[in-house]
């Protein structure tokens, strides 16, 4: 039995999630899919995060493991070849050690959400960003993210489905960089609650546009409580972008 590292890239669009769904297609059972047709063997894939409906990657980081012996290169070509048409492709494939473990091995994980503030609608990235219609102001966004960072109790920030043990995160980075019309929101820990990089993009948001202070998100952050979000982002401009590893 041998263990394969994969790195997943992925438009969420089309796909219920990460997650293998019974009522829908999910990234996970295309790639499982595709491992069957070119090994008839059965097999799970395991994933760093677990990305919602209409969420995608840029880096997700996966395993699996495999009886018949490949390499690495020609079992990411023969996966790509049968993934094709679907938005998924592998982007790198390696042998790891059997303990390696694409979920629990995970040092930190890193997300960008990408938003574009203009009037007009969107064209090629429809789906692929937030378009927020009125101007927002980067500056104040960054200055209220700061006051997520840190070790704090995100159960305001956390989906009422969330299926996490307890809601304290270490949340190590959340920079807000503007480029014209764009604004990313940068997000970094080891782990993240269910929903919890899109409610607070939405709540910066709501500071971007002068509807909240950076007192506001503050006292949101305290309430521990979910009905005090402000906002909860769509999944449209949420990427997964890279897992580390020790």
């Amino acid at each position: 039995m041998s263990r394969f590292a994969l790195t997943v890239e992925y438009d969420g669009r089309p796909f219920m999630g990460w997650q293998r769904q019974a009522h829908g297609p999910s990234v996970q059972e295309a790639i499982e899919r595709a491992a069957l047709a070119i090994t008839g063997e059965t097999v799970a894939v395991h994933a760093a995060g677990r990305t919602d409906a209409g969420v995608h990657a840029r880096g997700m980081r996966a395993h699996l493991d495999l009886e018949r012996i490949i390499t690495p290169f020609r079992l990411m070509e023969a996966l790509n070849a049968k993934l094709r048409p679907a938005p998924v492709a592998i982007l790198d494939c390696q042998l790891v050690a059997d303990d390696w473990h694409a979920r629990f091995s995970c040092l930190a994980r890193h997300y960008e959400y990408r938003i574009i503030s203009r009037r007009a609608p969107l064209t090629f990235e429809n789906g692929l960003a937030w378009r927020v219609p009125t101007p927002l102001d980067a500056s104040a966004m960054a200055d209220a993210a700061a006051r997520l960072v840190g070790r704090h109790d995100f159960t305001t920030f956390r989906s009422a489905h969330c299926q996490a043990d307890s809601p304290l995160r270490t949340l190590d980075r959340l920079d807000v960089r503007q480029q014209g019309e764009r604004i990313s929101v940068f997000a970094s820990a080891r782990s993240f609650l269910h929903h919890q990089v899109r409610s607070m993009v939405g709540c910066l948001a709501l500071v971007g546009q002068g509807k909240w202070s950076a007192d506001d998100l503050q006292a949101a952050l305290e309430a521990r409580d979910r009905s005090q979000l402000g906002l909860n982002a769509p999944p449209d401009g949420l990427f997964f972008l890279r897992a580390d590893y020790p």
